[in-house]
């Protein structure tokens, strides 16, 4: 063997040897921990370094709804907590829920983990979260991209909405509180002062109108309206949300106008 070809055996083995420890070291970095916040357990998925994310997911699901965008997050160069909101998911299920007390189980978890203006993602129920917790303590995230929320139970399309009430399990905790919450005002969005991009399927659950009142009412609130799609379509174990919100994270357009 020639002296050059050692060195290019010597090369490729240390190469090999890198690229495994990095693997290695990636994986040790995603874990499943419990932390106890406002009187309650939340199991968390933290994975990453760099710039804090948050994601939330929708009523009744858990945050592995939302493990392709946690790769594509983390693999971004982020680090993302995913949550399994409280009664949910692993988390011990409760008699009663409400959205603030959600809100209020966000802000409380990144005071005990000291995460500062994290962004924050709420599909669905976790984009109500999302809002609340802003409304309620301002200045907590940096920015807040939301999918398929609403503002109350009107917001809902006309035609789903009197289904929903017709044939809604009141026995479900979870589903009585989406009868008759979330509540917010469009004063309260007019106080969210950091940039919010507000999306939401051609086919969504929520009304389009909805969606627009929205981002209209909020100073730095940007629409987009994802072709072809439906409430979860685009999210479910989806690489299309991942790429959303990357090319909106690496080129962002909110300059206190909206756009469709």
């Amino acid at each position: 063997m020639t002296k050059n070809h050692y060195t290019t055996l010597t090369h490729f083995f240390l190469l090999i040897c890198l690229l495994t420890l990095t693997a290695c070291t990636q994986k040790q970095q995603a874990q499943e921990l419990t932390i106890t916040v406002n009187n309650t357990s939340i199991l968390y998925k933290v994975s990453g370094t760099g710039h804090p994310i948050i994601l939330l997911h929708g009523n009744g699901g858990s945050h592995h709804d939302l493990d392709t965008l946690h790769t594509q997050l983390y693999q971004a160069g982020y680090r993302v907590f995913s949550l399994d909101s409280r009664g949910q998911g692993a988390n011990p299920p409760l008699a009663e829920y409400h959205y603030k007390d959600m809100a209020e189980d966000v802000y409380q978890f990144c005071h005990e983990l000291h995460i500062q203006k994290p962004i924050i993602y709420g599909w669905s129920d976790g984009g109500i979260i999302a809002l609340e917790l802003e409304i309620m303590h301002p200045g907590t995230a940096s920015q807040l991209i939301i999918c398929g929320a609403n503002l109350n139970p009107n917001g809902l399309k006309e035609d789903f909405h009197a289904h929903f009430i017709a044939t809604a399990d009141t026995t479900n905790p979870l589903t009585r509180m989406m009868l008759y919450e979330p509540n917010i005002t469009i004063e309260q969005l007019s106080t969210i002062q950091c940039p919010v991009l507000v999306c939401a399927g051609e086919h969504d659950l929520i009304s389009e109108a909805h969606t627009r009142l929205i981002a209209e009412s909020i100073p730095k609130g940007e629409l987009l309206i994802i072709p072809n799609e439906d409430h979860g379509s685009y999210i479910w174990h989806s690489p299309k949300i991942g790429n959303i919100l990357l090319q909106h994270l690496q080129h962002p357009t909110t300059k206190q106008s909206k756009t469709n």
